[in-house]
């Protein structure tokens, strides 16, 4: 019998894929489809894939082509296949010409000609044309124009700003003044908004007015009662409203978690997170002071986010200790706020006009997990025990720090209707009340 094996992704099954597999099959006697997983997909920067990995291995079992389907996981896989499988030739689409020329060693190699004229790519592209109009005035700007480059059907409609000098050349030329925003609604279908938080409530309002969906830099509002009014406008008009905290799309963050929830380091009894940068506040333009957020504001959501994510936000007790730049301000310079949970602690620490390390410690009854700083941008990360011998080290590929990601399933969200679920409600929920228990001297401590 002459075993035949090939791979693919198989996102959104058409004719080529078929054409392609038949051909593969009429190459021997039993043909064996590698489908490849999510992570594996993702961690090689191919995010657009748009089915679940059981959706696309029933499109190929629905074929009758395949005689056996496995799953491919991980690099260099294809090797090991081949040997366990008895594999006699190896055959994949042209448009990967010599790239496994090295599997020569182990079987034939056989590139396929692809079918012209249609690719998973093209129907993604053309099943959503997606216009996301920017908000705000932050660099971050800059990076959401490139990274969206990469996601398909996605492009900038224009940017509303009360401050421009902070924006690429391009997005200059399509810079137009806040009081425009109405103008920048009509033509987008979603926004992004990385405005103050002081005014994410009247920009999120305005956006779903116009029926756009909306992608709001954490925390959406500074009273809870503002978000919940917000979550039910969004809810009953059918739109996305979506926190925007890039560190929960990062592969290593995402795989840090769920290895924490399983147990792998026992009991979780400590979450420790810090985020600082180092703004000079007594040097700084008057005009960015303007549209310069505070410690709480800029770093409290992604610091917030383990805690909620491991610990839930059912905690008894918080304090909150903060240092302002003046007693008639609202500005931090340096905020710590500490839980106490019914078997666990947590402490966030957040500063602009401090430094600190900027790591992220999960300790648990077994063992500790360890994020080096930055650990909001983290590609990995420990799992670190007594017996140093069985610590572990994991390393995931990160591309536009998250962004990229994130858009790509904000993007998927307004295409299915369903929620991206890697924030819920009840953590954005917390999230803005801790910070309005900040704003409103609630549990507060001031030194």
């Amino acid at each position: 019998m002459k075993k035949v094996i090939t791979y693919g992704t198989y996102d959104h099954l058409h004719y080529g894929h078929v054409n392609l597999l038949e051909r593969a099959k009429a190459l021997g006697d039993y043909l064996i489809v590698g489908v490849t997983a999510d992570s594996f997909d993702y961690a090689r920067g191919k995010i657009n894939v748009e089915q679940s990995l059981m959706e696309r291995i029933e499109a190929v079992k629905a074929t009758g082509l395949a005689d056996e389907i496995i799953v491919e996981e991980y690099e260099g896989q294809k090797i090991d296949d081949i040997r366990r499988y008895g594999v006699d030739i190896f055959t994949v689409g042209s448009d990967w010409k010599g790239s496994f020329d090295y599997l020569c060693e182990y079987c034939e190699v056989v590139y396929l000609e692809r079918t012209e004229g249609v690719s998973s790519t093209e129907l993604r592209t053309k099943q959503h044309q997606l216009r996301l109009g920017l908000v705000g005035e932050s660099p971050i700007l800059n990076k959401f124009e490139r990274e969206s480059q990469y996601v398909n059907g996605l492009t900038i409609s224009g940017v509303c700003t009360e401050c421009d000098r902070h924006l690429s050349p391009s997005l200059r030329q399509r810079a137009m003044p806040m009081c425009q925003l109405d103008k920048l609604l009509t033509m987008s279908d979603a926004v992004y908004i990385i405005s103050n938080p002081r005014n994410h409530y009247d920009h999120v309002n305005r956006a779903l007015e116009k029926e756009c969906h909306v992608l709001c830099e954490s925390p959406i509002a500074i009273n809870p009662q503002q978000l919940e009014e917000l979550k039910q406008k969004s809810n009953k008009r059918g739109l996305q409203l979506v926190d925007s905290l890039k560190t929960a799309y990062s592969m290593a963050y995402y795989r840090l978690i769920l290895l924490a929830k399983s147990g792998i380091i026992g009991q979780i009894v400590s979450v420790d997170a810090t985020c600082t940068s180092m703004t000079n506040l007594e040097m700084s333009d008057e005009r960015d002071m303007t549209f310069l957020w505070n410690s709480i504001g800029a770093w409290g959501p992604t610091c917030l986010l383990p805690i909620f994510q491991l610990l839930g936000v059912d905690y008894k007790d918080k304090t909150i200790t903060t240092h302002l730049i003046r007693e008639d301000s609202d500005f931090d310079t340096f905020t710590k706020v500490s839980f106490i949970y019914p078997q666990a602690v947590a402490s966030m620490k957040v500063g602009q006009g401090v430094k600190s390390e900027g790591e992220l410690v999960i300790s648990g009854t077994k063992g500790y997990i360890y994020v080096p700083a930055p650990w909001w941008k983290t590609d990995y990360f420990e799992v670190r025990y007594e017996n140093p011998a069985n610590n572990r080290r994991y390393f995931y590929q990160l591309d536009g720090e998250g962004i990229r990601y994130m858009l790509v399933s904000f993007v998927k969200a307004i295409q299915t209707g369903r929620e991206t679920g890697y924030i819920d409600t009840p953590i954005s929920a917390a999230i803005v009340t801790t910070i309005a228990d900040f704003y409103q001297k609630k549990d507060v401590v001031m030194i």
